[in-house]
């Protein structure tokens, strides 16, 4: 999903599309690696000096909230935003601790277990997210 793509799928589910959405929109749609909050900032500031921190904060939870972003935790708080290849579809990542490349995955096969926490916890979960952290291959090489 590219820029256009976003800034499409936001004007269709009624969005308002501010100056400051559509730059934000546009640093994630073309990028390929994830991004931290304030690595988006600090892409944006030159051209746009005005928008602040908590607007690109607010812009990233928006599109998250709407499945056009991926959320990744890359570390004890720290988390990054990539842009969804396939929006709508239920994935989890695999994320290289080395030079931080994620690959998304699919198959996580975790019915039976929310199913049984929630029976024995009394929770209702409404979704998950899961993440393996390792070596990609060609840091397994380099370690080798």
């Amino acid at each position: 999903m590219v820029g256009k793509d976003i800034t499409a799928e936001l004007r269709k589910r009624g969005f308002k599309l501010t100056p400051q959405r559509k730059a934000i929109v546009s640093v994630l749609g073309n990028c390929s690696e994830h991004l931290r909050p304030a690595d988006i900032h600090e892409r944006l500031h030159k051209k746009y000096p005005g928008i602040g921190l908590v607007t690109v904060y607010r812009t990233l939870e928006l599109l998250q909230e709407n499945g056009l972003l991926c959320e990744v935790h890359i570390g004890a708080s720290c988390r990054s935003y990539l842009k969804r290849h396939r929006p709508g579809e239920h994935h989890h990542h695999l994320i290289c601790r080395d030079c931080g490349r994620v690959e998304d995955f699919t198959d996580c096969e975790l019915d039976r277990l929310k199913q049984r926490l929630e029976r024995e916890t009394g929770f209702l979960i409404s979704r998950h997210l899961l993440e393996f952290m390792g070596l990609c291959p060609q840091c397994k090489i380099k370690k080798a």
